[in-house]
């Protein structure tokens, strides 16, 4: 596979009407106005480091609108991330440090680079030819730079702990490091889940919190769930689901039907027997089921 240094630019707007870049270049006029002398108090006190959660933030809701199908929220959700890009790299403009045009340069000639089927001569047919050229041109960016080139390198730790599992167990699986089929891979999760049990041989599970629990203990049974967690992860990877987004998914429907279970019932729920409430729970999931049929 050959890496061209530097390939012939993609088309760019032809004209200066493009509405897409009128449309951004009108909200870098709103963002540099709001960092203006006289511009918001809020917006000019902001730094990189205050203003970086919120990108994090952000993303998240442009995530959740766009897994709801809610197109409306997520065209303005998407609007919000590219409001903090935007600010972002005002701010770092002022300090000194880089531009709007310097990071868009940056990743234009990524995008290049890592994709030499398209505007170089390499030939990639199917989309795993192209993720297995991009991950063998980043190995090679990183040995350029002395960086950490390890075939699992690159990905954020700060990701939320499942969505970094399934990046890491992606690269492993690419790099050869797999089961045959998903079948190995289940096996696996079964696996860990008998190794948790056996770390939990001995604890008093009648009560919340592992009472009376050894620090030791403790930690071998964190550990034996990380990994039945990390495993579950894994076995996404080979069924090709994310399991930050059947998570997530998960989370919808426990909040949807425990909302549903609270408004059944003629108590408290503290008053009601355990009987009662997983009765109530069962109500609220064949209700979703008729509904979603």
């Amino acid at each position: 596979m050959t890496t061209p240094s530097r390939a012939p630019a993609p088309r760019t707007p032809e004209t200066t009407d493009d509405p897409r870049a009128l449309a951004f270049a009108r909200l870098l006029a709103v963002v540099d106005r709001l960092r203006a002398p006289d511009g918001c108090p809020w917006d000019r006190k902001q730094t990189l480091a205050s203003m970086a959660p919120h990108l994090v933030e952000e993303a998240h809701e442009a995530v959740e609108a766009i897994e709801r199908g809610n197109t409306g929220q997520a065209a303005e959700e998407c609007g919000d991330v590219l409001m903090v890009v935007a600010l972002l790299c005002r701010i770092a403009e002022q300090d000194g440090a880089f531009d709007l045009a310097t990071a868009a340069h940056e990743i234009s000639d990524k995008l290049i680079r890592r994709h030499p089927h398209v505007f170089a001569e390499v030939v990639a047919e199917t989309a795993e030819q192209v993720v297995s050229n991009w991950e063998a041109i980043k190995k090679t960016e990183r040995e350029e730079k002395r960086e950490d080139a390890s075939a699992i390198a690159g990905v954020p730790v700060a990701l939320p702990a499942l969505q970094r599992a399934h990046r890491v167990s992606g690269k492993a699986i690419s790099a050869g490091f797999r089961w045959a089929n998903p079948e190995g891979a289940l096996a696996k999760v079964r696996e860990e889940v008998l190794e948790l049990e056996e770390a939990l041989v001995g604890a008093d599970l009648a009560r919340d919190g592992l009472p009376g629990a050894t620090t030791a203990a403790r930690a071998r049974i964190e550990h034996e769930l990380g990994d039945v967690l990390l495993a579950a992860a894994f076995l996404g990877r080979y069924l090709d689901i994310d399991p930050e987004r059947a998570t997530r998914s998960a989370v919808r429907r426990f909040e949807s039907r425990f909302r549903s279970m609270e408004t059944s019932l003629d108590v408290p729920m503290k008053s009601a027997t355990l009987e009662r409430l997983m009765a109530a729970w069962q109500d609220a999931k064949s209700a979703e089921k008729e509904a979603a049929t």
